[in-house]
């Protein structure tokens, strides 16, 4: 018998312009290594730079806005204006970076769109007025909203099919370890006895860059996807990669390889689709799918926005809690939010993605609706308050990081990062561009019933989305990618 680790053949051309190749497969069997591990680190890690930015800015608003700052703006401008800009810049990054990563490659963009992140950032250290405050935050969010098109496509064209769920699950859900980390930060760069009121916001924003640039090192070394580089006529550059993955992961684990066992699949490599044309083929072709897209993302959003961007808010004007210690408060939801993909991620893969996005979402949005009576009705304090949402986000975010998910399984390769980029950027810009201009206006006005108004908003539209998963949701447990959606170049073999 063959040995399994030895490629040669796999890949060839059947017929003039059509290449014959089992890559997906062989990626797809490979057992988890250091190998795996590495892309990991090298591509998930990014969500945690997300959080740290999100959670640094909502906490240190206040800071910004006092004098001696260093800067001129006022808290609201930071919390509305300033939160608002960055969603629009991750979704005008989305969108233009994942026309790029599906047209030039995985690897490409997800170096480009760091070096952005990276940039903007340290750039934002250096503001002294709020226009030059706002544009940054653009930026940041440009290079961010890249990061969610290269790297979710690369995760999941390189991650085995048996455990594609969990990974990306906990990938997405990290976003909260850096949450985390930014709130007990923000406690300390809060603090006047150790950094001067125009010292400690900056320095938030070094961390930032600091840790970018760790990543990026590890990142040099994550491989091109082989699914899209057969699928553009560079089936050699595939084999080489697969190849050497065989070689390393078989080195690793000191076992020979299991067979291949999926058929091959007959791709005829074709120029790169514009955004006109894949809209058209993702709607015209996949409907339902559509639907749930949007569904999932909505919901998500707005769950999501209705606490992230205002809940310091929410502790300081209704339980009086010091502006300086709500990142105490935020860091309990944040382990929350983690724990719940850490703990939960496997579920998708073993009982099934239908059964736990619709769990999920509908769960999250029952437990919303309970904390919003409890909250109207001055059953909470601050502390309560604090265990009911991490409760509600320890399901929330495994729903949340679903989403992302679905979206990446559920379209054709060639349209994978466009995709994700697209119901990324419809989804947050309805719950995340007006989602903190709504909320903030609701949890800041200090009546009790805007607030308790806030969390039901979310909690319905959770719901609703849950309700669509039960309905139209696709079972992409443990399938190969091409078997959830033949690629848009393959050929079909007549029986």
């Amino acid at each position: 018998m063959a040995d399994p680790a030895k490629p040669s053949g796999s890949t060839r051309e059947a017929e003039p312009g059509v290449i014959s190749t089992d890559v997906p497969a062989r990626l797809d069997r490979l057992p988890w290594s250091r190998w795996h591990w590495r892309i990991v680190i090298g591509l998930g890690t990014v969500w945690i730079l997300d959080g740290l930015e999100v959670t640094i800015v909502g906490n240190m608003a206040g800071r910004l806005a006092q004098h001696g700052s260093g800067i001129s703006i006022s808290t609201a401008q930071v919390t509305t204006v300033a939160a608002a800009v960055y969603v629009a810049g991750a979704c005008s990054g989305a969108l233009f970076f994942g026309w790029l990563t599906d047209r030039l490659g995985r690897k490409k963009l997800f170096m480009l769109t760091l070096a952005v992140y990276l940039a903007a950032t340290a750039v934002t250290s250096l503001s002294w007025t709020a226009w030059f405050f706002f544009l940054c935050r653009f930026f940041t969010g440009f290079g961010i909203g890249g990061e969610y098109a290269a790297i979710n496509s690369a995760i999941d064209e390189l991650i085995p099919a048996r455990v594609r769920g969990r990974i990306d699950l906990v990938i997405n859900g990290s976003f909260w370890v850096g949450a985390a980390f930014g709130a007990f930060a923000s406690i300390a760069l809060l603090n006047t006895s150790l950094f001067a009121t125009a010292v400690g916001w900056r320095l938030a924003f070094g961390i930032g860059v600091v840790l970018g640039l760790v990543i990026l090192l590890v990142r040099r070394h994550v491989p091109e996807s082989p699914r899209w580089l057969f699928t553009h006529g560079r089936a050699d550059e595939a084999e080489q990669i697969v190849a050497e993955a065989e070689r390393t992961v078989e080195r690793q684990t000191g076992a020979p390889l299991p067979p291949v066992e999926e058929a091959p699949i007959r791709i005829r490599a074709r120029e790169p689709l514009g955004f006109v044309a894949i809209a058209r083929t993702v709607v015209s072709r996949y409907p339902r799918r559509t639907a749930l897209g949007f569904a999932l993302f909505v919901g998500q959003a707005f769950l999501y926005n209705a606490v992230t961007f205002g809940y310091a808010t929410i502790l300081t004007t209704y339980f009086a809690v010091p502006e300086g210690d709500t990142g105490y408060y935020f860091a309990v939801i944040a382990v929350g939010n983690f724990l719940g993909p850490l703990l939960l991620g496997h579920l998708f893969d073993s009982l099934g993605r239908k059964p736990m996005i619709a769990g999920t979402y509908i769960g999250s949005g029952v437990l919303l609706f309970a904390t919003a009576a409890l909250f109207q009705h001055g059953s909470l304090s601050a502390t309560t308050l604090t265990g009911c949402w991490t409760a509600v986000l320890f399901l929330a975010s495994a729903g949340a990081s679903s989403a992302y998910l679905t979206v990446s399984e559920i379209f054709p390769l060639e349209t994978r990062a466009l995709c994700i980029a697209f119901f990324y950027a419809v989804g947050t810009a309805v719950g995340g561009i007006s989602g903190p201009l709504l909320f903030n206006g609701l949890v800041s006005s200090g009546k009790v019933s805007d607030t308790t108004l806030a969390f039901c908003i979310g909690a319905g539209l959770m719901t609703v989305a849950g309700l669509v998963e039960a309905a139209i949701g696709v079972k992409a447990e443990r399938r190969s990618l091409e078997s959830l959606a033949a690629p848009l170049s393959a050929v079909r073999t007549e029986a």
